[in-house]
Formats: C-alpha cells, sequence, structure tokens
C-alpha cells in the first residue's frame, strides 16, 4: 500500500502540528535529562577512578535493569525497548569510566 503526501485540512494539519509540538517538548526534555545523568555519572567514574574502583558493576547493573523493567510495565512501556535502551546507556557510561581509569 502506498502513501501520498496528500494535502490533509486545515483542522486535522493544526492537532498533528499540536502533537508534533508536544513530542519536540518531550524529546527535548528526554535530552537534558540524559545530559544530567551523564553529568552525574561522569562525577560517578571520576571518583570510581580515584578511588581504583572497577568502572563496570554487574550487580547495580542487574538491580538498574529490574527495577527499569518493573517501572516500565507500570508506565505502560515495553520492558525490552527499556532494557535495551538502559543498556546502550550504561555502556557508554562504562567507557566513559574506564577513559577515567586510563587518565588515572
Amino acid at each position: 500500500m502506498s502513501h501520498t503526501n496528500k494535502p490533509i485540512g486545515e483542522e486535522a494539519q493544526s492537532k498533528l502540528d499540536e502533537y508534533r509540538k508536544s513530542i519536540d517538548n518531550i524529546d527535548a526534555a528526554v535530552i537534558n535529562m540524559l545530559a544530567e545523568r551523564f553529568k552525574i555519572t561522569q562525577k560517578v567514574g571520576a571518583h570510581k577512578a580515584k578511588h581504583k574502583l572497577e568502572p563496570a558493576d554487574k550487580k547495580r547493573e542487574s538491580e538498574q535493569i529490574s527495577r527499569l523493567r518493573k517501572l516500565s510495565e507500570d508506565a505502560q512501556l515495553d520492558p525490552n525497548f527499556s532494557e535495551k535502551f538502559l543498556d546502550f546507556i550504561i555502556e557508554e557510561v562504562i567507557h566513559h569510566h574506564k577513559g577515567f581509569l586510563d587518565s588515572e
């Protein structure tokens, strides 16, 4: 089935624009929250390096994944998606933490 970008009515376009504005606002909030999260994980990485702690903490990661899956279920968000998203974030955080160890 092929969809063409046919013109839509003014009311339909207005509603679409309203939805898109909401999505844009949410995207901005998500980016700002991730930036704040990474500022804190940078501090964690520096602290771990200072005290010669391992960059990864498998027990903490497992606890976070379980916690996030529960939050996702409560929010009616696919827990598998949430776990993949958190895995990606954790991987990036560990990469940063290893950088702190390399600079010590």
